[in-house]
């Protein structure tokens, strides 16, 4: 079994602008469905855009620690992983794992799995990505 971590924490005021970026701009990053529900509540867009670019960045983090020999690219993966809740409000990660599978074949094969906590302060979102994997 492998275990791979990945913490990314970011300050929530980068994010303050973000609500006007148009669909075009975001979609590089987002799925449609995170735009959606970052902009639905205007005083919590930069909170929630936060949350998710963090999400993608420590998700990037704990996939290149598990393939450390791919050379991995930033936003072809955070474009194929959505940070979203489950009806009990916990979060997880919804990851297109055949769309990922261009950068790492051997995802389609075994999937690592994955665990995700999300935390912010009015300043900060941090996220924590483990991926458990099995041995090649």
């Amino acid at each position: 079994m492998n275990i791979a971590l990945g913490l990314d924490a970011v300050e929530i005021s980068r994010f303050g602008h973000w609500h006007a970026y148009t669909d075009a701009q975001l979609l590089k990053i987002f799925s449609p469905a995170e735009i959606i529900y970052c902009r639905s509540i205007s005083v919590k867009s930069a909170e929630r855009f936060a949350a998710r670019f963090a999400a993608k960045e420590a998700f990037f983090k704990a996939l290149c620690q598990l393939f450390a020999q791919k050379k991995l690219s930033f936003l072809p993966v955070a474009k194929h992983v959505t940070l979203q809740h489950h009806t009990t409000d916990s979060p997880y990660l919804a990851v297109q794992w055949q769309l990922l599978s261009i950068c790492a074949p051997e995802l389609l094969i075994a999937p690592p799995e994955v665990k995700v906590s999300v935390t912010h302060t009015k300043q900060t979102a941090i996220v924590c990505v483990i991926l458990i994997g099995q041995n090649s």
